[in-house]
């Protein structure tokens, strides 16, 4: 049984959360991601189907779409915050 914890993976602009527990491993957010950041993972989702992981730590953009569409909320996005300059 699959534990409901998130895979995280941190970027350069944001923290990668994937749910593989929710994943059904449809591939919209792979298909709608305007870098192409997601690739499929070697991690199964509910089903069986492989999730999805980042490829790099600096394509991403952090724009969430990928959050947005993904029809069962397996992806969080979590923005980094921006250090101020002095």
């Amino acid at each position: 049984m699959l534990k409901n914890e998130p895979l995280s993976t941190a970027m350069a602009k944001a923290v990668f959360h994937i749910f593989p527990a929710y994943c059904k491993g449809c591939g919209l957010c792979k298909e709608k991601c305007p870098n192409e950041v997601l690739v499929w993972s070697e991690k199964l989702g509910v089903y069986g189907t492989p999730t999805v992981k980042p490829k790099d730590e600096e394509s991403c953009i952090a724009c969430k779409i990928c959050e947005m569409v993904c029809p069962d909320c397996a992806i969080y996005i979590e923005k980094k915050k921006k250090e101020k300059a002095n």
